[in-house]
This record gives C-alpha cells, structure tokens and sequence, in this order.
C-alpha cells in the first residue's frame, strides 16, 4: 500500500508559521476527535462500529475506504489512521482534510485543521457549528468562541488541579470550563504550543460573557504547565468579572479565581466576583442589589492600592466595605498551608456577626 501525501519533505518535522507545532502534534490532536472529523471532511460516511466508512478520501459514496476512530496514538492501528481497500492509499486526518477540500499548500492544511480544532463540537449525531470568519485575536467574540469550545470541568483536569490547590467544595461553578489543547502564544514569538487549560467566563452585570481568563496546566494536572506566562486573560475585562453565584446584597470581591474559591470553602453561599488582578479589582462594576461589599484583599503593593481605590469607589454610592486579610499571601495560599479549619477562624473574626450565621458554616458536597 502507498502512503497518499504531497507534503513538502518530511512533514513529520514541518512547522507551521501560525502555530508552528508539529504535524505529528497536530495530527494526534485531530485523531482524538476522529468521529468529529470524520462528520465534517467525510461527510458522505457513515459509522460503522469503531470505523467510519466512505467511497474515498475524497468524500465520494462508498464503502471501499475506513477510518480508525479509536485505537493509541501511533501505529498504524493508530485513531484517525485510514485505508482505502481499493487503491490501497492510506494516511491521517490530515489527509483527509487535504484530499476532501482540494487542498494544495500544506501551510493551508494546517490552519484549517488548526481552525477545526478550535471550533465547538457537540455530541455525535448532533449538527455542529462551524464558523466561516475567525474573530480578532483577544476579542470578546475570540473569548466567547474559546468558552463554547470547552467543557463542563466534572473528571477533567481542572478539578484535579482544584483540588489539589485544596479547592474540593465544587458547587456552582458554571463559570469554569476546561479546554483539553488550549493555544498558548510566548511573548517572545517562540513556537506556540498546546496545554490543557482551565477556562473561566468574564462576564458583565447582565450575565453575558465579555472575557475569558485561560489557566495552562500541567498535562498530569496538579499544576500549572511549565510556561513563562500561565495565566493569560482574552475580552473586555475592564468593570467584569468571574461570577460565582448570583449578585445579592453582601458579596465578596478579589483578584484571584483560586483566592475566591478558597474562601467560598468557608463563606459557602456568599456570591462571589474576581475580577484576575489588582488593577481590574480596583474597577469593577457594583451589581445593584450589593450594599455590602467584602474585599479579599492580596498582601501586596498592588492589593493594598486596589483595595483603597475600590473602598472609596464604594463607599461614594452608599456601599459598605470590609477588608477581607490573609495570613499569608492570599487565600489559597492560607488554605493550602493552614487548612479550612485555620481559613474559617481566620475569617470568622473579619466578617459581621449577621453574616457569621448566614455564610459560615460547613459546606456541601462538591457539586459541580
């Protein structure tokens, strides 16, 4: 059997200019979502147990060419390996991209694949929606994209991470999402790669989403992947923020999305917005309902600013602040070195006695 390609040399090294990882990389990615790719490039297919059949790899009716959905990563018994039984060419998904589109450069096979990649999938048998456009990079449409492209974070790698920051009492936290082969972009130009990451929803007072927060994390999930910048924010952030239960008339305001889920472990109930750095913190928005304002505060240069500029913010329209003080460096840092018990007591003493009864107290199960 020969292999059908027209790739320049050996495009097991070829680096893309807009991504510039691996085909190999690429292809492997592709192969996890075999079925979704199948749906799209092969559409004149069929499923038939773990194949999918189709004419050729140029889409035709049939039933002389199958594709591998499941099987490991390399091999020939590979997911997103093919065979056509009557030439006998054979290849990867990236093949199938390029043989059903008509592609000829291979720099165009890579960036549809890249752009298939970054586009939301639903269930098999279901439509999927596809774009025709690419958003502006870093713009609210670019984040609201990267949201829908994600999923629940129950059994991923976001909730090992969480909980291995200490973070176990999961209840309402529709505002995060994990995306399993998140881009990352360095500062200095170098190759972009892929990481797990967790995804979290910037939204305004009304609900819609304005921004995404992106968490890189290591491929095993206990902490952040080994990049320069591990956190990177996308949208407009600028009066927004990450909401964890609904605006009511007491709520808790900080910078970090870990800081703010350490102390809904001890105020379980109490709704809570971070707002992902000390700058933004000091801005953002007072929901109407909120008379009561508790500021979770960094112990920093920059924590101590924001919490004097939102304070005075505050108070100027009738809202009432209380500092919110760690023992270390914030929250989470507090809860992972202390635990919940030295986390409740600690704050036990910062908040009024009208909200001691209402807030803290042991809290649910996890519950996503």
């Amino acid at each position: 059997m020969r292999r059908r390609s027209s790739r320049i040399g050996d495009c097991d090294t070829y680096i893309g200019v807009v991504m510039r990882s691996s085909a190999t990389e690429l292809a492997h990615h592709l192969a996890r979502e075999a079925e979704a790719v199948c749906r799209k490039y092969l559409s004149n297919g069929r499923r038939v147990g773990r194949y999918w059949i189709v004419g050729d790899v140029r889409n035709a009716p049939g039933r002389s060419m199958y594709v591998r959905l499941f099987g490991p990563e390399g091999g020939q018994r590979a997911a997103g390996k093919w065979t056509d039984g009557a030439t006998g060419e054979h290849g990867d998904l990236l093949d199938v991209i390029r043989e059903s589109l008509g592609l000829i450069d291979f720099r165009d096979v890579t960036d549809e694949a890249r752009r298939f990649l970054s586009l939301p999938r639903s269930e098999p048998d279901l439509q999927f929606t596809f774009y025709t456009t690419p958003a502006p990079t870093g713009s609210p449409e670019a984040a609201r994209r990267l949201i829908a492209a994600s999923q629940p974070i129950r059994g991923t790698l976001v909730e090992t991470y969480l909980r291995h920051r200490c973070i176990d009492d999961l209840h309402d936290v529709r505002a995060l999402c994990f995306h399993p082969c998140c881009y990352y972009r360095p500062e200095d130009d170098g190759p972009t790669q892929i990481w797990p990451a967790m995804i979290a929803r910037v939204t305004d007072l009304r609900g819609q989403i304005t921004g995404a927060h992106r968490t890189w994390l290591d491929r095993n999930g206990v902490g952040k992947a080994p990049v320069e910048t591990q956190r990177k924010a996308m949208g407009s952030l600028l009066g927004h923020a990450v909401r964890f239960g609904p605006s009511a008339e007491v709520m808790v305001a900080g910078e970090g999305i870990e800081t703010m889920l350490s102390l809904r472990m001890a105020l379980t109930g109490m709704p809570m917005m971070a707002a992902l750095s000390a700058g933004h913190l000091s801005a953002i928005l007072f929901p109407d309902p909120l008379r009561r304002l508790y500021i979770a505060r960094d112990i920093d240069l920059a924590g101590n600013g924001a919490m004097a500029t939102l304070t005075a913010r505050a108070t100027a329209v009738g809202i009432e602040t209380i500092p919110l003080s760690p023992r270390l460096g914030d929250f989470n840092e507090d809860l992972v070195a202390f635990g919940l018990d030295d986390l409740r007591a600690r704050v036990c003493v910062q908040v009024t006695p009208q909200d001691i009864g209402r807030f803290l107290r042991a809290g649910p199960p996890g519950r996503l």
